[in-house]
């Protein structure tokens, strides 16, 4: 099995080159391709083995532009399950270039456009543990489907406005949705408005929406909102800026005659200490979906080391408590490096 996958990821890396009368080796067409890792070890004041270390995942990505009309997107992960590593297909689809009306047209397998973060892979953010919101309510890898979505580019003339509307079969393994049998799909919204209060400064603020089959074969329709404020000067932008950020979720879970209510919500506040050193602080408070009156409170702080866009190394400390549950401790480290093209994330 092995070594299908290494000939598989050499197939891949071979593509578009070939070699010319002088024998040098010419780059057609291939795509950007990196690969990206994510090590983590951690103290956690829980159970029997307090201390751990693990590969978290080591994800591949290949990106490139097919033509005038479209661009693919395609990310592999090897990620790490009670010892063994597993491959995964994380995302692959394929988005439209030139529709009118600004329009774009996405399909394929991606994470569903909800929140503000759901978007982004975990390794991007600024910490290591999943804010308690999204663990409850999504799971910790995020809301991820198939099918199909269309962005729209709003005409507005004094601010930017964009709407986005998918449609997917549901997902295998989520703790809020599901696929099912009879024809229900998730339906997903989310509305992006951003404003530039100055050169320096900047607000957005975003709604999302969601409906789907749940695992007691009714639906669980969801609402969301997220305020972000971005600060950072002209005049230091390499040196000082300041984030802050909230995110919250309403599900409304039904179960027949009855309908379960549950909410959460992080606060986040990532400030610019010098060139390359972040810190971060945040608040969780969620219940999970199936059970209101469990709740879950938690701070964590997070300091990032940011050596360049291809490496940084993060520490951060955790402590959550609620209803029934103990106060516990953790301390986290994680070092992500990138080999490879590096593409910029979403603002």
């Amino acid at each position: 099995m092995r070594n299908i996958y290494f000939l598989v990821f050499a197939s891949i890396l071979s593509l578009g080159l070939y070699s010319d009368s002088a024998g040098q080796v010419v780059k057609v067409s291939n795509p950007d391709i990196s690969l990206i890792s994510d090590v983590r070890a951690w103290y956690t004041s829980e159970g029997p083995r307090n201390v751990d270390m693990e590969l978290h995942e080591v994800e591949t990505s290949f990106r490139s532009v097919i033509d005038p009309f479209a661009r693919a997107d395609i990310f592999v992960g090897m990620g790490h399950n009670n010892g063994e590593f597993a491959f995964e297909l994380e995302e692959a689809y394929l988005s439209t270039l030139s529709l009118p009306y600004q329009l774009q047209v996405k399909a394929g397998k991606f994470r569903s456009n909800v929140g503000k973060i759901n978007r982004l892979h975990p390794h991007s953010l600024p910490f290591i543990d999943v804010p308690a919101v999204y663990a409850n309510f999504f799971g910790d890898e995020g809301l991820n489907d198939q099918g199909f979505g269309v962005n729209w580019l709003i005409p507005n003339l004094r601010f930017y406005q964009e709407l986005s509307v998918e449609v997917t079969r549901g997902p295998a393994e989520n703790v809020s949705f599901e696929h099912s049998e009879s024809n229900q799909m998730l339906y997903t919204s989310h509305l992006k408005n951003f404003w530039d209060l100055s050169d320096n400064a900047s607000l957005e603020f975003g709604l999302s929406g969601l409906t789907g089959p749940n695992n007691l074969g009714h639906n669980t329709t969801m609402f969301g909102a997220d305020l972000t404020y971005k600060w950072k000067p002209l005049q230091f932008n390499t040196y000082k800026s300041l984030t802050i950020q909230l995110e919250a979720f309403q599900s409304r879970k039904e179960m027949g005659s009855s309908t379960i209510k549950a909410s959460g919500l992080y606060a986040l506040v990532n400030y610019q200490l010098a060139r390359r050193w972040f810190l971060s602080s945040r608040f969780d408070h969620a219940d999970l979906p199936e059970d209101p009156d469990w709740n879950e409170k938690a701070v964590s702080t997070t300091l990032g080391w940011y050596l360049s866009e291809y490496q940084k190394i993060e520490l951060g400390g955790r402590t959550s408590w609620g209803p029934g549950l103990d106060q516990s401790y953790q301390a986290l480290l994680g070092i992500v490096f990138v080999i490879g093209t590096h593409g910029a994330h979403e603002y």
